[in-house]
């Protein structure tokens, strides 16, 4: 399926790493420019480097100046654009009795905040020319949160949320504004971890037997495993594009079925 996406330019935002990574990739293949955000120089030029089109830039978007470098850096470079992945987000370790009011507002810097800041730089360009797509990254804890970690699922829902208004106030200007929010994900970091768990479970080192595992007791989905990072990334490539043109104002989860209503 031809995307369509040869004269677009992107940015993902927290790409030098992770699943905003594989993003990058997905989007670059797909024929689009992009540019790579990281919060330090290095890694961001890693990954540009290794895409045809690629540019690097680097700030820390959970301040309001370093979403002003990140801007004023992507102008320099390319003018304007014409997607913006909010891929850029930090999880919490904490728990209720453990996380203090700074807290929140840090996980709402991260979370949400530096999506809001980007978005109102770039929109302004993307209703001139009449076409623009926002995708955030949200996770399936905005629709079925835990009890850990509270200071970041009500910041993703916070994005979530956000995502509805912003698709409503940028009605009939040919932009659309969507969340996709993944399930587990397998990742280095997350692959670490559940083979730690799986030590000391004595569930053994193979990794089948091991998400078959994860499945039975922490995630259970009709799908029976967890998410690669290309399909998360394939699936905010196809709504970065015209084929994707009607879908707008949703939060879509890509999480095997995890998530069970309706």
């Amino acid at each position: 399926m031809d995307l369509q996406l040869g004269n677009r330019i992107a940015l993902v935002t927290g790409s030098h790493r992770g699943t905003g990574e594989v993003i990058a990739a997905t989007l670059a293949k797909e024929g689009a420019t992009v540019i790579v955000h990281g919060p330090e120089p290095e890694a961001a030029q890693r990954v540009a480097g290794q895409l045809k089109r690629g540019y690097a830039v680097w700030g820390d978007v959970s301040t309001e100046a370093g979403c002003l470098q990140v801007a004023e850096q992507v102008t320099g470079l390319v003018g304007e654009i014409d997607i913006l992945v909010n891929n850029y987000g930090v999880a919490s370790t904490g728990k209720w009795s453990s996380t203090c009011n700074g807290d929140w507002v840090e996980s709402y810097q991260h979370n949400v905040l530096s999506a809001a800041r980007l978005i109102q730089h770039f929109v302004p360009e993307m209703k001139q020319r009449g076409w623009g797509r926002i995708v955030q990254l949200g996770t399936i804890g905005s629709h079925q949160p835990n009890n850990i970690m509270p200071d970041y699922y009500s910041a993703k829902g916070a994005l979530a949320t956000m995502t509805v208004s912003l698709a409503k106030e940028l009605s009939n200007t040919g932009i659309t504004v969507n969340t996709v929010s993944p399930g587990y994900i397998r990742t280095p970091e997350v692959e670490a971890s559940l083979r730690q768990r799986a030590q000391k479970k004595g569930w053994g080192e193979d990794w089948k037997e091991i998400v078959k595992q994860v499945v039975a007791h922490d995630y259970p989905n009709p799908c029976g495993r967890l998410a690669e990072r290309q399909e998360v990334a394939d699936l905010v490539a196809f709504i970065c594009s015209n084929r994707a043109g009607y879908i707008n104002g949703q939060n879509i989860r890509i999480d095997g079925g995890a998530v069970r209503y309706v």
